[in-house]
């Protein structure tokens, strides 16, 4: 590799950070659905004292959906249904005064919801849109329609659109998707959980030359980094329809502490993405995955964003 990066003005991540180029995200899930509202202030109260304490630009707070439509098999994991991103961090996360980005399945959503949400959400959010997981799926809002019910009501506030690298590898198109939503008014992509590096970096590759050759700023590329600590989530992602590479695959399956190597083949990812988007010259970041509830992972997760924060200078 060149020691030289190429040059290339591009856009910001719409949230201060001290290197606005490289940020740092922190992604976890609300509390289930029927969990009671006693319950639900210690858990923000746990959560608030790990995230207000870690070197992050922002926090994502996903929106979840069944997703049966995506695979006939069976899922791995039974479904919960979870709060309301939204809600969970006005009425929970209340002391949060950092950017959030509140994820929307968009299809879940009456449209004069969507619209009341996004006119009154607070000026620290962010939003990202996801579409239905199959074009099958029943939807009270479409994606398209979403995009332009943000234009209409909030167009001020930043919109941004979710990435899935591996697809890339099939179809050979997904920058081109990139910025066909670039066009739309999305300002910065996060990634679905990348194990594929190879795919990410042919990714942020052909999106950043088919951006110059468009004559548009590149939109901050946002890789999300979670580990898998047993066979059993595993097969949850793989469910998701994420690409696990064999030899990924099989290191978990056969490691002697699969969540430590896991961890390790993380960080290790991140450096590899880093070098890359930094000789490219575009601005990136990653976005920690916590989502299980078990303390261990949770603490892997805290312990994997320290690790990142090093490689982007946070600590």
């Amino acid at each position: 590799m060149q020691d030289q990066p190429h040059a290339l003005t591009s856009a910001a991540f719409p949230a201060p950070a001290r290197n606005p180029r490289e940020v740092l995200l922190f992604g976890l899930t609300p509390p289930r659905i029927e969990t009671t509202p006693e319950r639900v202030a210690e858990i923000a109260e746990r959560t608030l004292a790990r995230v207000e304490t870690l070197p992050i630009d922002a926090l994502v707070i996903y929106d979840i959906t069944d997703e049966a439509d995506r695979n006939s098999q069976p899922r791995p994991f039974p479904f919960a249904e979870m709060l309301d991103p939204a809600t969970y961090l006005s009425q929970g996360l209340t002391r949060w005064d950092k950017p959030a980005v509140v994820y929307r399945c968009v299809g879940k959503y009456d449209p004069e919801d969507l619209r009341s949400w996004l006119q009154s959400a607070p000026d620290n959010v962010m939003t990202v849109f996801v579409g239905s997981s199959s074009s099958d799926a029943e939807v009270r809002t479409s994606l398209p329609q979403a995009v332009e019910i943000h234009h209409q009501a909030r167009p001020e506030l930043p919109l941004g659109s979710v990435t899935i690298p591996e697809r890339h590898i099939g179809r050979g198109d997904e920058h081109q998707r990139l910025l066909s939503k670039q066009r739309s008014g999305s300002q910065f992509f996060i990634s679905q959980i990348v194990y594929d590096i190879g795919a990410a970096k042919n990714l942020a590759s052909d999106y950043r030359y088919a951006a110059l050759e468009s004559g548009v700023d590149v939109a901050p590329l946002v890789f999300t980094l979670s580990m898998c600590g047993s066979a059993k989530t595993l097969a949850f992602l793989q469910w998701l329809g994420v690409e696990v590479p064999s030899w990924v695959r099989n290191e978990i399956l056969h490691a002697q502490d699969p969540l430590d190597w896991s961890r390790q083949q993380a960080v290790g990812a991140a450096r590899e993405l880093a070098d890359f988007c930094r000789y490219l010259g575009i601005p990136f970041g990653f976005n920690v995955e916590s989502v299980s509830s078990r303390k261990v992972e949770i603490e892997a997760a805290v312990a994997l964003t320290h690790e990142i924060a090093e490689l982007l200078e946070r600590d």
